[in-house]
């Protein structure tokens, strides 16, 4: 009986253990059942943002920075498409075998990779390198390493390189204006950016373009006034001047009388804003525009503007410089020679300091300091460039005659090459100072009266004596065109008063004199080849610059042309026998 009772009891237990066990897997199938409801349901959302976080990317569009070319289209700026190479550590960390092949690749320290990899782990986007050619990134995407990707770009290139390298600027390596005309119109020429939706797999790659999440907005074109012939042209002028008068550096601005545009503005040294390694403070400053000098005789032509707009002198005066030197104070100012009695077109021949000394005196400073003011001095003109100078142009009420003398000659005032020009051109335009302008304009620009029309054209007469064989600025005679101009050579400061050994060289005017149609400054810093006059260094600049401008633009000749046997000699420019002029 007890053998019969065992057998009984056992099925009793096995299927008791079999009710437990499909209780389990019961409650087992119902749990992975909620389970499954609950991540396509209630979890869902989560789960998705989960999978995107892992294969979806938003990736940005880079946008194409606007074109900048000369008033003709010609291109002075560019961006060209570059890809950079990115990656992300977290996932280049897992795959460590692999950063030597990448190291070689982008001829990068390997240890130097694997540092900046393993210490930017909590970042998902590093840049390995910016600005690769197009193909030279295509094969290091290529080699399929994990979390390694590139990215479109665009790098900014400079056709006409350091011919326009300070009156454009440059951008930074994020494609963003920095210096120059890139900065100033920054806003109009950047675009912005797009972005899209992409999914990744797991290297990294795109397989597929989900959505469009914001287009890319270009930049706008810019058309500047520069005309890039005549750019070229004053370029090379002043860097042989610079050269051959081993001079520490220069300046020179054309612009147009008619318009106020420049049409070129060149400084020297230079530099190429291709070559970054060449971008360094101080290097790629605009000079023309940014540093102030004191003008030195260039500047007599607008003191004697103010006497011809007082009523109390006119193209038929003449002023008496007799003994040749004129005491202010304990000052005594003296001409080269002693020049007599001379009208007021033979002071400015002569640049007679003793003839601008007798004008000035007799001027009420107020209305000295307003002709100055309305031509532009002191104040930063209307061109908008990053960083200009307004100079410096004293308050009248601090003026004494002996002061006021001294600025007469030049000194004791500071201009920059573009004011000065300014002025020059206002002059030109028979007393309509118009704006100055870095675009290109169409049809005709109004400007405000300056100074009265006769007084201007007297003035473009008088200085046309200048120019003459007999004046100090006859080197900037062009064949075939009347020119108007002025020299001016003036000592530079120094600690507690001013060198005599060196010397600010320069010459301003406008041509054809007839009806001038273009203005210029040049300026020639420290000239050490043994010349140091704006007649003999910057005169010569003068006239090749805008002669062959005024060709280039079929300007009429105004000046029948003389014979070559009545043309005056013209040293070729270094020549040091030619004599010290005034």
């Amino acid at each position: 009986m007890k053998t019969r009772g065992a057998r009984d009891a056992a099925p009793a237990s096995f299927r008791w253990r079999s009710l437990l066990l499909q209780g389990l897997l019961g409650v087992s199938a119902l749990a992975l059942a909620w389970r499954a409801v609950n991540l396509q349901l209630v979890d869902h959302g989560f789960l998705a943002r989960e999978g995107d976080a892992r294969f979806s990317r938003v990736l940005d569009i880079a946008a194409h920075r606007g074109t900048i070319t000369d008033r003709y289209g010609e291109p002075l700026a560019v961006s060209t498409p570059v890809d950079s190479v990115w990656v992300n550590p977290r996932e280049l960390a897992l795959a460590t075998d692999q950063i030597p092949r990448l190291a070689g690749a982008l001829k990068l320290d390997r240890q130097e990779l694997a540092r900046r990899v393993t210490s930017n782990l909590e970042r998902e986007f590093l840049y390995l390198a910016r600005h690769l050619q197009p193909a030279e990134a295509a094969q290091i995407k290529a080699l399929g390493i994990p979390g390694v990707d590139t990215s479109r770009e665009y790098r900014r290139y400079y056709p006409a390189g350091e011919v326009t390298g300070h009156l454009l600027g440059f951008t930074n390596v994020d494609d963003a204006g920095q210096e120059g005309l890139e900065l100033a119109f920054d806003h109009w020429l950047a675009g912005e950016d797009g972005a899209k939706r992409v999914i990744q797999d797991r290297y990294g790659r795109i397989v597929q373009n989900v959505e469009s999440i914001r287009p890319a907005r270009p930049g706008r074109d810019l058309v500047l006034s520069i005309d890039l012939r005549i750019q070229y042209l004053a370029y090379r002028e002043l860097k042989a001047a610079i050269r051959d008068q081993r001079a520490r550096a220069g300046s020179a601005v054309v612009l147009d009388v008619a318009t106020g545009e420049v049409l070129a503005m060149v400084n020297q040294p230079a530099y190429n804003p291709n070559d970054r390694d060449q971008i360094q403070g101080g290097v790629y400053r605009n000079r023309a525009a940014t540093d102030i000098f004191e003008p030195g005789s260039s500047i007599k032509p607008f003191f004697v503007a103010a006497g011809l707009a007082s009523g109390k002198y006119d193209n038929r005066s003449v002023i008496d410089t007799s003994p040749g030197f004129f005491k202010v104070g304990v000052k005594i100012f003296e001409d080269e020679h002693n020049y007599g009695a001379i009208d007021i077109a033979t002071v400015l021949a002569k640049s007679s300091n003793v003839g601008m000394a007798h004008i000035a005196l007799t001027l009420p400073p107020e209305e000295l300091w307003s002709t100055l003011n309305h031509l532009g001095f002191g104040q930063v003109s209307t061109s908008g460039y990053p960083g200009e100078s307004a100079g410096l142009l004293p308050a009248y009420a601090q003026w004494r005659p002996i002061g006021i003398v001294t600025m007469s000659h030049g000194y004791g005032l500071s201009v920059t090459p573009l004011q000065l020009a300014h002025a020059y051109a206002t002059i030109g335009a028979f007393g309509i100072a118009r704006p100055v302008s870095f675009l290109r304009v169409e049809g005709a620009v109004p400007g405000e009266h300056a100074l009265a029309a006769q007084v201007c054209r007297e003035l473009v007469s008088m200085l046309e004596s200048v120019v003459a064989a007999e004046g100090t600025g006859k080197l900037a005679a062009i064949p075939g065109y009347r020119v108007s101009g002025k020299t001016g050579t003036a000592w530079k400061a120094t600690a507690g008063g001013y060198s005599t050994d060196r010397y600010m060289a320069v010459f301003g005017g406008v041509a054809p004199a007839s009806e001038p149609r273009l203005a210029a400054v040049v300026v020639i810093d420290e000239p050490g080849a043994g010349q140091h006059m704006g007649g003999q260094v910057a005169a010569p600049v003068f006239s090749r610059v805008i002669g062959g401008a005024l060709r280039l633009l079929a300007v009429a000749p105004d000046q029948p042309v003389k014979a070559p046997e009545e043309l005056p000699a013209s040293p070729a420019v270094g020549d040091t026998r030619t004599a010290a002029l005034p």
